[in-house]
């Protein structure tokens, strides 16, 4: 189980560093957008400072999320990021809600794991 468990979070910590250095490199073909979702991503670029900052956290956060010890602080900061996402897959594009869910899943599985590193924070 600690192998499976490790070797999850090294995909699942991939898989941001990935999402975000392409926010800022853009090696990855954009899927073509339509409707309201071409006016929500219209929207969040015009706001310069979004982008580079959710590519920052998205890449500190994934490579915090693959090592053991810093697994906690990853996991605490992608948590916003995932709930944007699931939030916009549920609303504009409810096919690909699948894949964002396992993702979600994956992050409450850490967030819960690793729960007792979040005691000190909310203990007086």
């Amino acid at each position: 189980m600690k192998i499976f468990k490790y070797i999850i979070c090294i995909l699942f910590g991939a898989m941001f560093v990935n999402a975000g250095l392409n926010k800022f490199i853009m090696y990855m073909p954009a899927p073509a957008l339509e409707g309201e979702l071409l006016k929500v991503s219209e929207a969040i670029a015009s706001i310069k400072w979004l982008l580079p900052l959710v590519g920052f956290i998205e890449v500190l956060g994934g490579l915090l999320f693959i090592f053991p010890k810093t697994r906690a602080l990853g996991a605490i900061m992608i948590f916003p990021i995932m709930v944007g996402v699931i939030l916009q897959n549920a609303i504009y594009s409810p096919s690909t809600l699948s894949i964002a869910g396992v993702l979600f899943l994956i992050n409450l599985y850490i967030l819960f794991d690793e729960r007792h590193k979040y005691k000190p924070m909310i203990n007086n």
